[in-house]
């Protein structure tokens, strides 16, 4: 191998570990990330504002609160300096009245002078004083004596006591002249009116929301085969058009619908009189071994129509509403046993469920049919949490081979291998069952049973 494909292999292995590393980074960062719209919304408004408050904040507090106070405490300082100065260039001025009266007239300043060392023991500095930090930094610099301050102990007020040669110096100053005040109120307008925008905004999104949630329920409640009642566009015109767009896919869903169940309804009323005449007919020429044979050939013609129908028509025409799935479940016992069938019923939950009570029957009958037409033993078993209703229908025949439980679903497919071939059957039991399954929002699965055979669950919505 060359040096040159060594090198690209190099920079395809570090090229390849880049983005397995990218790869992860964008995993933990979804991870991390809300799921929902209204969570992702609020951080498209919240984090932007933080940033930029943050930014300001940090800008005003560094560029002006700091350089103000520094300033002001300069000011401060400096005059303490003069008056120091005063004090040492005229000590005729035995009582000091003439530099107290500059100092309170002049410079804002209450000054008074203490015997020597009457100097309080230093005390803990407070957190995160800006003035505080300032003048000490300040006295350090201008005046270079010992020195003792007080910000914290008056709220108005600031009390410096500097070492002179023969006393100690006592000033009083505002607050307000060493420091700049106003930017706490800075602080606290930027954050209150921004807590005020963020609740309007909070609000306002929750309105914008509203009619997505409500399409996506309706979308929902359609798809479970249920009405969508008051439902009607609302929100923004992107949120109103999609609106329109479900109604309007769901009128034609309907209209189909309605279109093929009345078609059926013709043929059916055709056929079934054609079979009728066929009917009438052999009972008029009499009984012969040949007549048997048209006859049966005749009852399992209409027992095919009857299928095909059932699973075309569908469960149009029927509402849901709360259904006690024990009391269903119990029927269904009683059927199979009346048939010559050991069954067994067990549920576990709430046993009131929504749903379509007369097609949703048909699809667990369909179940239990199909179990007791190749299995002597049948086990229902329901269970019902906050989100899904299942219904699990076991048996110990023979059972289906794994590749060919999805092809049993196919309308008019019967297994000749797997399991023993039902004279009367259509191939259609499944297929409906599937149909009216998926109508509301589930499906059905097959699996090995624990007794030995099948096992076909069926998994709702609740």
């Amino acid at each position: 191998m060359s040096t040159l494909d060594t090198g690209l292999t190099l920079i395809r292995n570090a090229s390849q570990r880049v983005s397995r590393v990218n790869g992860r980074m964008n995993n933990t960062f979804k991870s991390w990330m809300p799921t929902g719209l209204y969570a992702r919304a609020l951080l498209i408004m919240i984090v932007p504002m933080v940033i930029l408050q943050s930014v300001v904040a940090f800008v005003f507090m560094e560029r002006h609160w700091n350089t103000v106070t520094r300033r002001l405490s300069t000011a401060v300082v400096r005059d303490i300096a003069g008056l120091i100065d005063v004090y040492k260039g005229y000590p005729q001025d035995k009582d000091r009245a003439l530099l107290r009266r500059i100092a309170q007239q002049r410079l804002g300043l209450v000054v008074d002078f203490l015997p020597p060392g009457d100097m309080p023991q230093p005390g803990p500095k407070p957190f995160f004083s800006l003035l505080d930090q300032t003048l000490s930094v300040q006295l350090g610099r201008q005046i270079a004596r010992p020195f003792w301050i007080d910000t914290v102990g008056r709220s108005n007020l600031v009390e410096i006591r500097i070492q002179l040669d023969d006393a100690v110096m006592r000033v009083f100053a505002e607050r307000s002249s060493a420091y700049a005040s106003n930017s706490e109120i800075f602080l606290f307008w930027m954050l209150g009116t921004s807590s005020i925008l963020l609740i309007v905004a909070v609000l306002f999104l929750r309105n914008q929301i509203r009619p997505i949630l409500r399409l996506a329920d309706a979308a929902e409640s359609f798809g479970k085969g249920r009405e969508v009642p008051n439902f009607r566009p609302r929100g923004a015109r992107e949120v109103r058009r999609a609106a329109h767009a479900f109604l309007e896919m769901k009128a034609r869903i309907e209209r189909s619908i309605e279109q093929r169940t009345a078609m059926l309804a013709g043929v059916s009323h055709d056929l079934r009189t054609i079979l009728t005449r066929f009917k009438l007919e052999l009972a008029l020429i009499g009984d012969s071994p040949e007549v048997d044979a048209m006859r049966k050939d005749v009852d399992e013609m209409s027992a095919m129509l009857e299928a095909y129908l059932a699973f075309a028509r569908g469960d149009s025409g029927e509402n849901a509403q709360p259904t006690d799935m024990s009391a269903a479940l119990e029927e269904l016992r009683g059927d199979a046993e009346r048939h010559g069938h050991k069954a067994t019923v067990a549920f576990h939950g709430l046993p009131v469920v929504t749903v379509k009570p007369a097609s949703f029957k048909r699809c667990l009958a369909n179940l239990v049919s199909n179990a007791a037409r190749h299995a002597n033993a049948i086990a229902i078993t329901g269970h019902r949490d906050h989100r899904y209703l299942t219904v699990t229908v076991d048996d110990d025949g023979p059972g289906i081979p794994p590749g060919m439980r999805e092809e049993v679903f196919k309308p008019f497919l019967r297994l000749d291998d797997a399991r023993n071939q039902d004279e009367g059957g259509t191939g259609l039991g499944l297929a409906i069952a599937r149909d009216i399954a998926r109508s509301h929002g589930g499906d059905i699965t097959l699996s090995d049973s624990p007794m030995g055979g099948l096992r076909a669950s069926v998994r709702v919505p609740v």
